[in-house]
């Protein structure tokens, strides 16, 4: 779940990181009666996606009047894809070096990792490509968090900083990162004032979806997805749908299994058209499930992938076989079913549709990619 600046800003002003004084305005007029309250200030879209900058989404206003001027010309505005409803208003800061600030989760460590680079304001894979030797990667170890001495010895000499508040500021962005199961919590830019401060001038913050629960009060705050229609239709059903670009259909049984499905697909030299992992409720909803994953015209073949241990493949294929001929796939579907109840899943494919599934679920895989080519 990601947030919108105005939200994550103030989780890091709760672990102690220093933010701009601003609020947040929903009118041009809002906007001016700010800037009359703070003076010289920075008029921002508030949209959960980056590269607001380049869409036009920050402008900086000297006075009332070109606040409002710009928060009008921002409110007109739609940044990939999403309407710009409210703009954060916020005190201009003198800035003497600008960094950039991340902890994020790290697949190849299997842990939350440190990103520092002192080129900051640029998006981080800008700054990986331009300057890679600038980009400090330091892996956290969450038995012992991040200390002040791991810092010191993975940070580069920097000129213009005060060394030891910087090093307070990345170490409270840890702790913020893991109050709020983060998946990700970055600060770009992050400056160093010309009077010797610290500030966080922005905060990109996404939440961990499997942590919703345990953050309900939190989540309140996060920013809707921006759903296909597809997904909404997915959604209202109960299914967790995402929709891709790839014209490989994909209808399994737990996400584990679905992605490695779809991980197979790529490997195979195909790309998977979602994501859709429906469980044990093929039985109820293998209409749905088929009627959303086949309403993507981008799907030029269906590969349904079942594996049965507590969930029962001659169950899930029988919700699917007992909706096919209302839904009438138009689109060659091959099949993969192992695991309990197989034989008589294979028994009723047999009866049904006259056909078998692959012996292998990689046989299955490469014959979808094939026929979607």
């Amino acid at each position: 779940m990601n947030f919108e600046e105005h939200a994550a800003k103030p989780l890091l002003k709760t672990a102690g990181i220093a933010v701009p004084e601003g609020g947040l305005a929903k009118s041009a007029d809002e906007a001016a009666a700010m800037a009359e309250k703070i003076g010289p200030c920075v008029v921002k879209a508030q949209v959960p996606t980056g590269k607001r900058g380049k869409a036009g989404g920050i402008a900086l206003a000297s006075n009332p009047d070109e606040a409002r001027t710009e928060a009008e010309r921002i409110l007109d505005l739609e940044i990939a894809g999403f309407p710009v409803n409210s703009v954060l208003v916020e005190q201009q800061v003198p800035i003497a070096k600008e960094f950039y600030a991340a902890v994020l989760n790290d697949s190849d460590t299997k842990g939350p990792l440190l990103l520092f680079s002192a080129e900051g304001g640029m998006d981080i894979e800008e700054i990986a490509d331009k300057h890679p030797d600038a980009l400090v990667r330091q892996p956290i170890d969450i038995r012992t968090g991040l200390s002040s001495d791991t810092i010191e010895a993975a940070l580069p000499p920097i000129d213009g900083v005060d060394r030891k508040a910087l090093i307070e500021t990345l170490q409270k962005l840890y702790e913020a990162y893991m109050q709020n199961d983060a998946e990700l919590m970055e600060i770009n830019p992050l400056v160093a004032t010309t009077d010797n401060r610290v500030i966080a001038l922005d905060c990109k913050f996404a939440l961990d979806d499997s942590a919703i629960r345990r953050q309900a009060e939190l989540a309140k705050s996060g920013a809707p997805d921006k759903l296909t229609e597809l997904e909404q239709r997915g959604q209202d059903i109960g299914f967790k749908y995402i929709e891709l670009e790839g014209n490989v259909g994909v209808l399994s049984n737990g996400a584990g299994l679905t992605m490695t499905t779809m991980d197979a697909i790529s490997h195979y030299g195909g790309e998977p058209a979602n994501f859709l992992e429906i469980g044990g409720n093929a039985f109820v909803l293998g209409k749905q499930a088929l009627e959303v994953v086949l309403g993507n015209p981008r799907v030029k073949s269906l590969l349904i992938n079942f594996c049965g241990a507590i969930a029962r493949t001659d169950v899930m294929t029988g919700g699917v076989l007992e909706a096919w001929d209302d839904v009438d796939p138009q689109v060659p579907v091959f099949w993969s079913i192992s695991g309990t109840g197989e034989d008589e899943a294979r028994a009723m494919l047999k009866e049904k549709l006259g056909t078998a599934p692959y012996p292998t679920m990689d046989e299955a895989v490469k014959a979808a990619v094939e026929a979607a080519k």
